[in-house]
């Protein structure tokens, strides 16, 4: 499963099969991305935040934002305690866990139903947490 959420809640989440390269990952942001900023009324002005990983960090994939005209956040490497989505993810398997899945399937299902029950507040929360994280590391000397 892959996506993300902003101030205004959660975007919409995909299920990932198989290995997931660069190409799918183009895919996916193609798919996704721009109709979930839309669904939320991001407007203009909202930063895309990913991590290091290989397929995001590729040329193909920086051409393609650049592209877009999707401005990205620089991320520091080895740093997914910093990333407000990792609360997200916590909260998501928190609540699946509750409804206890028996199948591949059902599994999907539950996490889609959950994910969308998240809270706009709970995300506007985290982004608004989130400038304290950054400076809080910054005076631990990181």
């Amino acid at each position: 499963m892959l996506w993300g959420f902003s101030a205004k809640g959660t975007g919409q989440l995909h299920r990932i099969k198989g290995m997931m390269d660069g190409a799918m990952y183009r895919q996916i942001l193609g798919e996704n991305l721009l109709p979930s900023a839309r669904a939320l009324k991001m407007g203009r002005g909202w930063v895309f935040q990913h991590d290091n990983d290989p397929k995001h960090t590729a040329k193909a994939t920086k051409e393609w934002l650049k592209k877009k005209h999707i401005k990205v956040l620089e991320w520091p490497s080895l740093s997914p305690d910093l990333n407000p989505i990792e609360n997200l993810w916590r909260e998501l398997k928190v609540r699946v866990a509750k409804r206890q899945p028996r199948n591949l399937n059902d599994l999907e299902k539950i996490c889609k139903e959950e994910w969308d029950k998240i809270p706009p507040e709970m995300c506007a929360n985290l982004v608004a947490n989130y400038k304290k994280r950054l400076t809080s590391v910054c005076q631990q000397g990181f």
